[in-house]
């Protein structure tokens, strides 16, 4: 199983509370069982939404990918290593 990503997380959880907060004012529950309830209720659908929520995917490069370089990238070169500037002293 795929790590949940930051989408699911969110939405997941707005549905959480908003699932949460509807049950409650719709029901008028008010003993600590019926809150619970709602509670519970409001939770299983956050974690429904959450699964059922389709992963995103970005498209991975890979080196076979990458196609015919043209221009400059064709050929790297690498650039000429540079000191600090005690080998480029030109006086005593």
């Amino acid at each position: 199983m795929q790590r949940p990503n930051a989408a699911q997380y969110a939405y997941g959880s707005a549905v959480v509370v908003l699932a949460t907060a509807a049950l409650l004012l719709l029901t008028g529950a008010t003993a600590p069982l019926g809150i619970a309830v709602a509670c519970l209720a409001g939770l299983l659908l956050g974690v429904l939404v959450a699964v059922t929520m389709p992963p995103g995917t970005r498209p991975v490069k890979s080196p076979a990918d990458t196609g015919a370089r043209t221009g400059n990238d064709a050929v790297r070169v690498p650039a000429a290593q540079v000191g600090a500037g005690a080998d480029t002293r030109t006086g005593p």
